[in-house]
Order: structure tokens, then C-alpha cells, then sequence
């Protein structure tokens, strides 16, 4: 190899690589195994000395120190399986880009994971489906139904957004720092890993398994491993592949910054990952768990878990230093405890290692509230999509007021006819939905201030009294407020919950259960993530930026507003095209688009009324150490660019999708009036934050932004009468605005 192009970082690794005793048994079992699965000589891609050179061996027994034998010669054969596969696919698919023939080469290898054994496979044709073949047959009847789904899930993603990277490629296109962190946790695959950690460790109960805490220990995890193999590979991957798909190269072409300071940025990100991930490993596992009521068995399987996935972490770092597979000349051991040797190090290195971590992870605590900003600098926003107003407008805002106080949200301290009215939520609803008639602009205008109303109420009602505890009660009776098959209904104990009990029942009257469970779901994501919101504020804690991308969309509604748009639509779209990467990657551009504006528009209001961290440019202003002038831009920047995301989704990958999936026409209709749907959604978006009175300085001013402690909301009681009118039909935007 060449010079390398940058100095590798002084790496963040709290806790110490240890080695497996069966390194040597794992070694010569997988040497053979890939033999006979025709891996090795006369394959096209390896022989033995690149299976010796990379030594997959050593990589397990990095990562999985504590298992037996046999367990770590299996789960060694399945690193040596998906590294196969990665070179396999780059020699036949990614070199010549033939992105139909890889197409059909993935399409055919998740036939050789049946959930159930019994059901068979096809015969295997080349040594990447023999050896899926043989991996799933040895290591399914050892797991339950639940994990061999969600293995399975995560192997198929795996490999599916191989297309993704080979689709970037056949454009010569690098990826946006926020569509990256998130696609790369699929290519990647350690998703993937920390489901073989539960084999070799300890399996997650089923319960918690798909919990915010556990996914979020999984995506730090993964994401950590990710960015430090960018580190490693960035050579081999840009130089000597032709890769775009790597961490520094993303950064170093959105900042247009030199490949050192990319380098350092990217270690900075890794490093806060790993925060996150202790975060949340001692804070939110443990409540996890005492809401759920696990058996002692349970939560000692849980911290199995964890342990493994910390294990994976300082097992990996050490392989990446040792495998001639990555560039290491001159890399540092990643454990502060190991005293450094060798030409130019000295023990300095240690507390300066331990003072930037610190620091680090301080500085996410040191907010200082309330502090005096000025009125928010609105810049430059890109918008090519024209605004239509629905002309049901006027109507709808009668309405609004009249069911605002039938609910009881004009009642409890928290809003009144004058917050209400600086937040004109109808104007919003008929520019995202300008074709809606009275009834489904009334529908939608109800629906956005029930979210807008909870947003507020969460801090400023329990926010105030710290109260938790209250929160999540409060969170569990709302999920209870939607049945999806006629249970019984809690009687409402405040306006909360009596607006979303009408509101439930306006809209999925015409729904069958398995309709209304996916739009349940999507409220309970936005109601738990107040209380992910209301435990940062608690903790004062601005969280970081992937973090708080990810969440952030959770607490503007985003899944509910996509979910009620997609039932509007009808069944013509297969569920597959919807969970396809380039679908899900253009909803979470507009949604992105959607919230960093928000940010953008209410950053005097959440930060020097409110004393809010849940705030972009703030987030970004903590975790790179820099001022509201120069943090700005960087919003202003991503917002943009997810802008453009958008746009180059809609002109080069959803035709892709149309094609792979072969829709019919009348599919792709319905899918060009989601796009449009979208479209409406940001224009109408930015068109009502440029319009509304609720974030200028003027009006800001002249509010009391505090609630008072000795003030309890009032539970109104519905007058005599009162009936519950029938569904409209059509999309019913949701969203919750800061």
C-alpha cells in the first residue's frame, strides 16, 4: 500500500480486549469449512492466504471471549460467510456494476433462512448460498422463533443494501453524513453481529428485545463499529475499491475539509456513540426492564447482552489493529489502561485520552438554561415544491377553537384562545393537505393540535415537577385511549386523553383491527419519545447528534403522519415497496427536512423561553463546541441536503424500486401521489412556520413561558350530548411542532 492518507485518532475504549482460548480450534475449523463450502481456490475471490491474511479466527475470538469451543468455530464461520459474500459481491457485481445480476443473486438467498427448518431449501448454486445453507442449519435450532426473525431481518438487510452501495456507485454519488450513519448500520451488518452476541452470549427476551433501549444499545453499537471500521479501511475501501461508502469520505465531501480533519470528526462521532451507549445501558436498560416486570433471568440476560456487545466493541478495535486487511501503521490501543510504548509516546497520552473523553461526555450536561439568544436567524431554505391551500380553511379554524374547548385543552394552564391562536394549525393542515375537504381538514387540524398540545404539556407539566414517573403513566393510558378490536376505553382524566379518544374513533371507524394496529404504534412512538425527551430534560442532557436526529422524529409524529397518508392511499402498494431503503430513505429526507426547519425557526423559543436541549442547532452547537452563528449553517446545510436527498430519490432510485418490485401502473400512480403528499407536506411546513406568530421575538415576549406548579389541569367533563361524528376519509397529516 501507499502512504497513508491520514493519521489514524487516539481512539476512545474503556473496556480491554481479551482473547478466547479456542482461537486455534476456530482457526482450523473455519480454514476447512470455507474449503468445503469452495470459498478458497478455484472461488475467483479468495485463496487460503487471504483467509490466513485476514484471520477471521482472531476477530472472533476478539469479540466473543467467554463462549465455547464449538460456539465460537460456528460463529467464526459466519465472519468468514459474510466477509465472503462482501468480496464476492464486489468481484461479481460492484466491479462491473451489473446491478441486475446482483439483484438476482440476492433475491434468492433469504430462501436459504426458513424460519422453520422443515420447510426446505433450493439447492445451493454457488459457495455464498452453500454457506448460508449451512450456517442457518447449525444455528437456528439452538434460538427461538423470535431471534431466527429477527436474524433474519437483519441478514436480509445485509445484504439487500448491497444495491444501495452499488446503486451510489453506478452515480458516482457520496451520501449525506444523516442517510450514511443510517444505511450503513444495514450494510455494515452489525445489526447482524450483535444478533450472533446473543448466540454466544445470552438471548434478549423477546418482551424488551424491540424496546427503545435495546435498539438504541444495538444502533450505538453498531454504529461505533461501523465508524471505526471507516477508520481502518478508508485505503482500501476509497483508494484501491472505488468505494463511496465510507465515513471519512462522506464527511470530508459535506465539510469540504481536508481527510485528517474528517478523520478526527469521524473518531469524535464514534467516540460520542460510545457514550450513548454506556448512557443508555445504565439509565434506560434498567427501567426497561422494571416496566416490563423481567424474571431475574431476564435482566441477568439483558446484561449478558450488553456485556457482549461491550466485549464486541474492544475485541473488534483490537482485531482492526492486528489484520493486514486495514490500514494500522501507527494506530494507538484504544484502552487507556495499557501504558503506551514505543517512539513517541509517553503517559501523557493517557490523560490526555481520559481529559477529551471527559470532556466530551460533560459537556452534554453543561447547558446553561434560559440563556438570552436573540430572536432565531431564519437563512436561506431551499424549497422547489409550490404551496396550495386547502379551501376549507377558514372553516377549519372555527372548528379548531370550538373542539379545542369541547376537549378541554384551553382549560388546564397550558394553552389558552391566544396560544391556540398563534399556532393556527389549520393553516399548517390545508397546506399539507390542499385537495382535503371541511370534514378531513377538520380531522387533520384536530390531529395537529392534540400532538402540538402533548409537546408542550409533556415539560411543562411534568418537566417542571420532574415527575417521570407521571409521564410514563400518563404515555401508557393514551396507548390505551386506541383500541384496536373494541376494548373498553378508560375514562378520559384529562384533555389529552379525551382528544384522542375522539380523535381515534373519527378516524378508524372504517378500520379492521390489523389496519389500526401500525397507526397505535405510531402514536405510542410519539408519545414515548416526550418521555426520551422529558428524561434528557431531567438529566439535563443535550443528547448527540445521531441520537437526536433519530428521535427527533419519533417526537414531531413523522410515523403517524406516513402511516394515516399511506391508508389513505389504498392496498395497490405492495408493504414491501414501503420498507424498501430508498422509500424509507426519502420519507426520512422530507421528515428530516421537516423537523431541522422547526429547529431552525423555534431555536429562541425552546432555548431561551423554554430552556429546551431538544434542539438541532443546539445539538450541534454542544457536541462540535461551537456558537450559534457558526452552528447554523451546518442545519442550515443538512436541511438542505435532505432536501436534495429528496429530490435525487424521487428522479434515480424510486424508478429503480418501481422496476425491481414491477409494479403495475396503477401502483406507480398511487406512489406518485405519496411523493406528491410529501411535497405538500414540506411546502405547507415551511410556509406556516414563515407565517404564524408563535415563534417571532415579538410575540414570544409578551407570553408567560412557566406553569404553575400549584395550578392542577382541570379534568372538564363532556357536555350532554356530545356525539362522536363520522370518519372522513383521506390523509390526516399529524405532527407535533416545537
Amino acid at each position: 500500500m501507499t502512504q497513508q492518507p491520514f493519521e489514524l485518532p487516539h481512539f476512545y475504549m474503556p473496556h480491554p480486549a481479551r482473547l478466547n482460548p479456542h482461537l486455534d480450534e476456530a482457526r482450523a475449523h473455519s480454514t476447512a469449512w470455507a474449503r468445503e463450502m469452495g470459498m478458497l481456490e478455484g472461488s475467483g475471490v479468495w485463496e487460503q492466504s487471504d483467509l490466513d491474511a485476514h484471520d477471521y479466527g482472531l476477530l472472533c475470538a476478539y469479540t466473543h471471549p467467554d463462549c465455547d469451543g464449538p460456539a465460537l468455530s460456528l460463529i467464526t464461520d459466519w465472519y468468514v460467510w459474510v466477509f465472503f459474500f462482501d468480496d464476492h459481491f464486489l468481484e461479481k457485481f460492484k466491479r462491473s456494476q451489473d446491478r441486475v445480476a446482483g439483484k438476482a443473486h440476492l433475491d434468492r438467498l433469504p430462501l436459504f433462512m426458513p424460519l422453520d427448518l422443515g420447510a426446505g431449501m433450493p439447492e445451493p448454486e454457488n459457495p455464498v448460498e452453500a454457506g448460508l445453507a449451512d450456517l442457518w442449519t447449525r444455528t437456528v435450532p439452538a434460538m427461538s422463533a423470535d431471534w431466527r426473525r429477527r436474524f433474519a431481518v437483519a441478514t436480509e438487510h445485509l445484504l439487500n443494501e448491497s444495491l444501495w452501495e452499488l446503486s451510489n456507485i453506478n452515480e458516482g454519488r457520496i451520501a449525506n453524513p444523516v442517510e450514511y450513519i443510517e444505511m450503513r448500520r444495514k450494510v455494515g451488518g452489525a445489526p447482524w453481529s450483535a444478533g450472533l452476541v446473543e448466540y454466544a452470549a445470552s438471548e434478549v427476551p423477546a418482551s424488551v428485545a424491540e424496546s427503545r433501549p435495546l435498539r438504541v444499545l444495538m444502533e450505538t453499537f453498531s454504529d461505533a463499529v461501523h465508524l471505526r471500521n471507516d477508520l481502518f479501511s478508508y485505503q482500501r475501501e476509497v483508494e484501491d475499491e472505488g468505494e463511496l461508502s465510507n465515513g471519512v469520505l462522506v464527511l470530508e465531501t459535506f465539510f469540504g475539509c481536508t481527510t485528517q480533519e474528517a478523520a478526527d470528526t469521524v473518531n469524535d462521532v464514534l467516540t460520542s456513540r460510545l457514550h450513548q451507549f454506556e448512557h443508555t445501558a445504565l439509565t434506560e436498560v434498567p427501567a426497561v426492564a422494571l416496566e416490563n416486570g423481567l424474571a431475574p433471568a431476564e435482566v441477568a440476560a439483558v446484561a449478558e447482552y450488553a456485556k457482549g456487545l461491550q466485549d464486541w466493541q474492544a475485541g473488534g478495535h483490537e482485531w482492526h489493529m492486528r489484520s493486514s486487511r486495514y490500514m494500522n501503521k501507527g494506530a494507538r490501543s484504544g484502552s487507556p489502561w495499557e501504558s503506551p510504548s514505543g517512539p513517541g509516546t509517553s503517559a501523557a497520552d493517557v490523560g490526555a485520552l481520559l481529559t477529551a473523553a471527559g470532556a466530551r461526555r460533560v459537556r452534554a450536561h453543561t447547558q446553561v438554561p434560559y440563556p438570552e439568544v436573540g430572536p432565531s436567524i431564519i437563512p436561506e431554505i431551499r424549497m422547489p415544491y409550490p404551496l396550495t391551500l386547502s379551501p376549507a380553511l377558514d372553516g377549519s379554524r372555527r372548528h379548531l377553537l370550538e373542539w379545542s374547548h369541547r376537549m378541554g385543552i384551553l382549560a388546564e394552564g397550558v394553552w389558552d384562545e391566544d396560544k391556540l391562536a398563534s399556532c393556527d394549525l389549520p393553516l399548517c393542515a390545508a397546506g399539507l393537505d390542499p385537495d382535503a375537504t371541511q370534514d378531513q381538514l377538520d380531522l387533520a387540524s384536530d390531529w395537529l393540535a392534540f400532538g402540538t398540545y402533548g409537546d408542550d404539556y409533556y415539560p411543562l407539566v411534568y418537566g417542571h415537577r420532574r415527575d417521570l414517573a407521571a409521564a410514563r403513566l400518563t404515555t401508557a393510558r393514551l396507548s390505551a385511549c386506541m383500541p384496536l378490536d373494541g376494548e373498553p376505553v378508560p375514562p378520559p382524566a384529562n384533555a389529552m386523553e379525551r382528544s384522542l379518544i375522539d380523535l381515534w374513533e373519527r378516524t378508524t371507524a372504517g378500520m379492521t383491527p390489523e389496519q389500526r394496529r401500525p397507526l397505535r404504534a405510531a402514536v405510542d412512538v410519539m408519545t414515548e419519545a416526550w418521555v426520551w425527551e422529558l428524561s434528557n430534560q431531567i438529566q439535563h442532557r443535550v443528547p448527540d447528534p445521531v441520537d437526536y436526529l433519530e428521535m427527533r422524529r419519533a417526537t414531531f409524529g413523522s410515523d403517524l403522519t406516513l402511516g394515516l397518508c399511506r391508508a389513505g392511499h389504498g392496498p395497490a402498494v405492495p408493504p414491501d415497496v414501503y420498507r424498501s431503503g430508498p422509500v424509507r430513505s426519502l420519507e426520512n429526507a422530507a421528515i428530516d427536512f421537516a423537523c431541522l426547519l422547526n429547529d431552525v425557526f423555534s431555536y429562541q423559543k425552546e432555548i431561551q423561553y423554554e430552556g429546551e436541549v431538544h434542539n438541532a442547532v443546539l445539538v450541534v452547537q454542544n457536541f462540535f463546541g461551537i456558537d450559534y452563528p457558526t452552528a447554523l449553517p451546518v442545519v442550515q446545510d443538512l436541511m438542505n441536503q435532505r432536501m436534495r436527498q429528496f429530490e435525487h430519490v424521487v428522479a434515480h432510485e424510486l424508478p429503480v424500486v418501481y422496476d425491481d418490485f414491477q409494479l403495475s401502473q396503477e401502483a406507480r400512480a398511487v406512489m406518485a401521489g405519496y411523493v406528491t403528499d410529501l411535497q405538500n407536506w414540506m411546502a405547507g411546513i415551511l410556509n406556516w412556520h414563515r407565517s404564524v406568530p408563535r415563534y417571532t421575538a415579538e410575540y414570544l415576549a409578551g407570553r408567560t413561558h412557566r406553569f404553575l406548579p400549584d395550578r392542577a389541569p382541570a379534568v372538564p367533563v363532556p357536555s350532554a350530548g356530545f356525539r362522536i361524528p363520522g370518519p372522513p376519509a383521506g390523509m390526516v397529516p399529524v405532527l407535533s411542532h416545537g
